[in-house]
């Protein structure tokens, strides 16, 4: 970049922003606004110079801006919400952080505040609470089931249901459940303990132990709702995508007056033998414009976890993309990698 297409900007902050928040600690967030917008940011006192390209510059001054208001109205700025930010600008200039990440999901037995960090999962919250079913489908670490599970945990504490149940296909990576030790409960709660984590991060202990006593919260595996009828519950399916079309029927029709069901998955890793047909798979097309239902997807833009993971998936994507291309004869079986995406040869 040359000097000549550079400009340094000069950022007032209000006196009431804790700069050690906005900035990080060891300037954290400072150095992840650096990185990504490539470029160079002073602070001296509550002024901020920024200088870099002009474009890049004024993004950078609005991910500062909009960090400091979310910081004014009380909402915590971790290292997860700053990348979201940048990302979100990065991608949209126009975008509004504070319609996102101030969409707080009361969860307070904890007091902790869990908010949407993309767009993708404002949207599924939205969903979420305008319909009585939806489907979250998307990637790892994408924030469909644990915002699902506080979306229910909120419910619950606010009286709007009677109780939460939760429930997986016990359907891993080949596994059969006949191996594993034990009794029933201890063959299918490794199954389940996605689901008891999430709890646990909004919930104490010995409370989900007291609501699970009282009914209050049920987790059992997707084989135990056959027969039932589900009223004022919450109801998530997770892993949906290793449900069978038969199970995901009888789950879907499980639902009963004052409830709503939420279910996820992620159709790029289904564990059903290659002779049965996942039931995610195919409801998208069995249920598209129902009134009621919504479908929110997600891609990589919306994992929160570790960068690495973001990286990770498009990897998957393009080497399966790539695999795609050579079965189609779009290119040579010994094509190299780097030529998938160019097109035909």
């Amino acid at each position: 970049m040359s000097e000549a297409t550079q400009i340094t900007r000069r950022l007032s902050l209000a006196p009431d922003v804790d700069l050690g928040d906005l900035l990080g600690r060891n300037d954290d967030h400072l150095r992840t606004l650096e990185s990504e917008f490539d470029v160079r940011i002073v602070a001296r006192g509550h002024d901020v110079m920024l200088k870099g390209d002009e474009r890049q510059v004024r993004r950078a001054e609005r991910a500062l801006t909009q960090l400091a208001e979310l910081l004014r109205s009380g909402a915590p700025l971790r290292g997860g919400e700053v990348r979201a930010a940048v990302k979100m600008i990065a991608e949209d200039d126009e975008a509004d952080l504070k319609s996102v990440f101030s969409d707080a999901i009361a969860v307070p037995s904890r007091k902790k505040w869990i908010t949407p960090k993309t767009r993708g999962q404002k949207t599924y919250v939205d969903a979420i609470r305008g319909h009585d079913m939806v489907f979250g489908i998307g990637p790892a670490g994408t924030g469909k089931s644990f915002l699902a599970v506080a979306m229910a945990v909120s419910a619950l504490m606010k009286r709007e249901v009677t109780r939460i149940v939760l429930t997986r296909p016990a359907v891993e990576a080949g596994e059969r459940l006949g191996f594993l030790p034990g009794d029933l409960y201890e063959k299918v709660h490794p199954y389940l303990r996605p689901l008891y984590d999430a709890l646990y991060d909004m919930l104490e202990a010995e409370k989900v132990a007291s609501l699970m006593e009282k009914g209050a919260i049920e987790i059992a595996p997707l084989a135990y709702m056959r027969g039932r009828t589900l009223n004022d519950a919450f109801i998530i399916l997770d892993e949906a995508q290793n449900s069978t079309t038969e199970q995901m029927k009888m789950f879907l029709t499980r639902l009963g007056f004052n409830s709503k069901m939420v279910i996820t998955g992620d159709v790029t890793q289904v564990d059903l033998p290659a002779s049965r047909h996942s039931g995610l798979i195919g409801v998208q097309a069995v249920l598209r414009g129902v009134p009621g239902i919504a479908f929110a997807y997600f891609d990589e833009h919306d994992v929160v976890r570790h960068r690495l993971v973001s990286a990770i998936i498009r990897a998957y994507g393009e080497a399966e993309a790539r695999s795609a291309a050579r079965a189609a004869g779009a290119l040579p079986a010994n094509a190299p990698d780097d030529e998938a995406t160019a097109g035909p040869v």
